[in-house]
Order: C-alpha cells, then sequence, then structure tokens
C-alpha cells in the first residue's frame, strides 16, 4: 500500500510503497477513504516529542471501510463504514487514563496511509450525514472538545461558555457541541474573519485576545462572567481567564502552546470556588457521547482544506502556517 511515514526528524514526508497491514486477533483492517492532521503530527515531525522511533506513519484521525478482520466474531464489521477512535487503551478508570494508554499515530502506526490495523474495540459507525473528509476530521479533536465540555466541565443548558483561539478543530468542535447544547457561546481569536466565521457556527460574538483590553471588551460584550472557559493556550492569558469565570465556573484545558501560565491568583481561584480542570483526549464511553451527539445533532466538523495523501507534507506546512479554520483533511 502506500503511505507517508515519518523517516527522519525535520524532513519532509515522502509518499512510498509500504508492507500492507495484517488483522491481528481482535483487529481489523480499515481501508481509509480520509485522515487529518493534528498539530500533534506537525510538533512530531519537528522532533518536539521524546523517544520518537523512526521510521513511523503519523495521523490519528481516519475514516474508512473495514476491509477484513483477524477473528470470525468480528465478520460483521467488513463493509462497515467506520471512524476510528484514536484513543488506545484507555484503561479501566473513567476519570483518567491508565498507564498502557497513547495516542494512535506514535508509537502506534497512524492514520496517513491507505489501510491501517486497528483494534476492533476503536471502530465507530461513521454518521451517515457525514462525507468521509467530514468523518475524519472528527475524532481526535471532537473527543477532546466533547470530554472538556460535558464529561469534566459538566457544561448545562442555558450557561454562558467561552472558547478561546477559535479557528483550531477542537475550539471549533467546543463551539459547535456547546452551541447544539442550547448554551451562549462566545470566542476569541486574533483574526477577526475567524471571529466572524465562529459567528456563523453560533458564536453570539468574540473578541481579538490581542488588544490590551479584551477582557473588559469580553465582559461588556457577554454581559457578565462565563460558567465554562474552554483553553488550550495557557501562558500568560490564562490569569485573565480567572477574572472571566463566575464564581463556581470552571476553566477546562487540554493544551499549553503558549506555555505555562505564570502569575495565577490562587486566593481569587479558592475564594470564588473556581474549578481549574486538565483534560486529555477521552475514554471510550465519551466517545461513545460524542459520536452519537455528532449524529442527533447533525454537527458537520469544519474542513479547512483536503490535499492527497501523496501531498501530506504540504498540508503539514499549511498547518505550520496557522492559516486554517477548521481541520486540515487527507483524501486516502
Amino acid at each position: 500500500m502506500n503511505a507517508a511515514p515519518l523517516t527522519a526528524l525535520k524532513q519532509p514526508l515522502v509518499l512510498q510503497t509500504v508492507a500492507d497491514p495484517v488483522a491481528a486477533p481482535g483487529h481489523v483492517v480499515v481501508r481509509l477513504k480520509a485522515a487529518a492532521l493534528n498539530h500533534r503530527d506537525l510538533w512530531v515531525q519537528l522532533g518536539l516529542y521524546a523517544n520518537i522511533k523512526l521510521p513511523i506513519v503519523l495521523g490519528s484521525d481516519g475514516a474508512g471501510i473495514v476491509v477484513s478482520v483477524g477473528r470470525d466474531a468480528d465478520k460483521a464489521w467488513v463493509g462497515q463504514d467506520v471512524i476510528i477512535n484514536p484513543s488506545l487503551d484507555w484503561g479501566s478508570d473513567p476519570r483518567a487514563q491508565g498507564p498502557q494508554f497513547r495516542i494512535l499515530g506514535l508509537p502506534d502506526a497512524g492514520t496517513f496511509a491507505e489501510q491501517i490495523a486497528i483494534p476492533v474495540v476503536n471502530l465507530a459507525p461513521k454518521p451517515a450525514h457525514l462525507s468521509w473528509e467530514q468523518a475524519a476530521a472528527l475524532p481526535l479533536a471532537g473527543l477532546t472538545a466533547w470530554r472538556a465540555l460535558f464529561t469534566r466541565a459538566q457544561l448545562k443548558t442555558g450557561e454562558r461558555v467561552l472558547v478561546t483561539g477559535v479557528g483550531g478543530g477542537a475550539a471549533l468542535f467546543a463551539l459547535q457541541f456547546a452551541v447544539a447544547a442550547r448554551a451562549t457561546v462566545f470566542v476569541t481569536s486574533s483574526s477577526p474573519e475567524k471571529i466572524s466565521r465562529a459567528q456563523t457556527l453560533g458564536a453570539k460574538g468574540g473578541v481579538n485576545y490581542r488588544d490590551a483590553d479584551w477582557t473588559d471588551q469580553l465582559l461588556k460584550l457577554a454581559g457578565g462572567p462565563f460558567d465554562v472557559i474552554v483553553d488550550s493556550a495557557g501562558g500568560d492569558g490564562f490569569a485573565k481567564l480567572i477574572e472571566l469565570t463566575r464564581p463556581g465556573g470552571r476553566i477546562t484545558f487540554f493544551g499549553a502552546t503558549a506555555g505555562n501560565p505564570p502569575g495565577i491568583d490562587l486566593r481569587k481561584c479558592f475564594f470564588r470556588q473556581i474549578n481549574i480542570l486538565g483534560t486529555t483526549m477521552g475514554s471510550p464511553a465519551d466517545f461513545a457521547g460524542m459520536t452519537a451527539f455528532v449524529a442527533a445533532n447533525k454537527i458537520t466538523p469544519v474542513v479547512d482544506n483536503v490535499f492527497p495523501l501523496a501531498q501530506t507534507d504540504a498540508a503539514l506546512r499549511h498547518m505550520e502556517a496557522s492559516a486554517q479554520f477548521g481541520k486540515i483533511v487527507l483524501s486516502c
């Protein structure tokens, strides 16, 4: 089959022929129709992860058709349209992942290929209303946003929500999911265009976080502080999120792309009963809940651009430029 493996750090991904995967017992082989990029893939290529064993096929997101199974008990999956849960071996505790947990695409071979072998427990039926490209855009970012909003923050109908840094995949899913849950949602971005596009997806408004008075603008625009804030940046701006959270509110975060936040006022946190909730990926129950919610509410992932598998490296360069609004997808 064709795949685009990473063979050396900080080097382009080039399409080449590799061995076809074989389904071991409890696994299936999926003929991928589409795959999607995450920043994790870019960071691995740039050597920002430790203990990277090369070569490795990157890619955590994928959708396709089951073509073979490793045991007769799973034959009903053959021919089924599926999406892949990239959260491998979560473990028995729904509160947090276990010691065997890992994300598809490192160290396990990922989806930047024509086929993949995957545990049957990591399959879910593709929501019927989605195209292959839209379905491939859903798993990792959708799972992350779902757990952040509903499992960790326990979002309720009618609450006021802030999603920071809208434009990335998980932030957009958080916006779409919160709107579908009938919350009132506001966003931040450094791009007026992204704020405008977020409003077409149901955001009530947004502000540019590069403005010196962005928190004051946001409080005035929203009419008060927020019940739930979803963040993935951290950094200097995180301390300001405390000011934007109502007493008893929740801040949930799944990244620190701007680094660790300095100067958090712990007194304000404990006196105002603010919950700061870390979250990573999600459990099998989270994935099942997320896919059911997407199907029931006919939520359509935002796809920024589609590249052929042969142009995987060009897709990564597009991500590196940080210009995308939504998910970058590969057609396999």
